[in-house]
Formats: C-alpha cells, sequence, structure tokens
C-alpha cells in the first residue's frame, strides 16, 4: 500500500478474510484421533499442501477438523472438492532419522486424499 508506505501516514494493519474455507459434506471422516496413517507418495504436477518430507511416513491423527475447501483442486480451478483436514502427529526419528532430536515429534495438518491407512 504505497499510502502506507508514504512517510507520516496511517500504517495498514494485515488481517485474516473473515471468509470460511469450511465445507458441509454427506461424508464422514476416514479417520478418527487414534488412527494410524501413512502418507502417501503425493506428487502431482501443480500445487500440493503435502510437505515432500512427509511423504511415505507414519504418524498418528491427533485432530479431526471440518471437511475444508481442498486447495490442490482449487488452485488449478478444478472446483472446491471439500475434504476433512487432520493433525497428524509424527515422531521426529520417522521424519529425520538418527538426526531427529530424541523424544520429539511433529504435527503437520493434512487432507483426507495425503492419507491411507497404516498396514
Amino acid at each position: 500500500d504505497r499510502a502506507a508506505s508514504t512517510p507520516g501516514a496511517a500504517k495498514t494493519v494485515w488481517r485474516p478474510t473473515k471468509r470460511s474455507y469450511v465445507r458441509p459434506t454427506d461424508a464422514q471422516p476416514a479417520f478418527q484421533v487414534g488412527d494410524h496413517v501413512i502418507t502417501r507418495n503425493h506428487q502431482p504436477s501443480g500445487h500440493t499442501r503435502l510437505p515432500a518430507y512427509v511423504r511415505c511416513r507414519r504418524g498418528a491423527i491427533t485432530r479431526v477438523h471440518p471437511a475444508m475447501v481442498f486447495p490442490d483442486d482449487h488452485a488449478h480451478d478444478r472446483g472446491e472438492n471439500p475434504q476433512y483436514l487432520y493433525t497428524v502427529r509424527f515422531d521426529a526419528a520417522e521424519l529425520w532419522g538418527e538426526h531427529a532430536q530424541p523424544n520429539t515429534s511433529f504435527h503437520v495438518d493434512l487432507f483426507e486424499s495425503y492419507l491411507g491407512p497404516e498396514s
């Protein structure tokens, strides 16, 4: 904002949008708190919110969030495709092996299509 960068001008403050990305769905969540999951080897040619360092890793569901707009599809104008979002806990050793700090874990919010049941 040019006005905000002009000396003596009022500073503008960024605020998140009040628009929600939560969407209704008739589907039930595929996973529940405590379920053990493995992330898929999801490597699309375009946008994805699945970080590379958690692909093909084992974790456990710690929270089930409402269904939300799936950004991988929405970013490519393929519609909203609402999916449940899950908080998944990974042991640090699962992600970083012997270089991980002992007795630590890492939580990542991941969409349902990124996950499969641990076999």
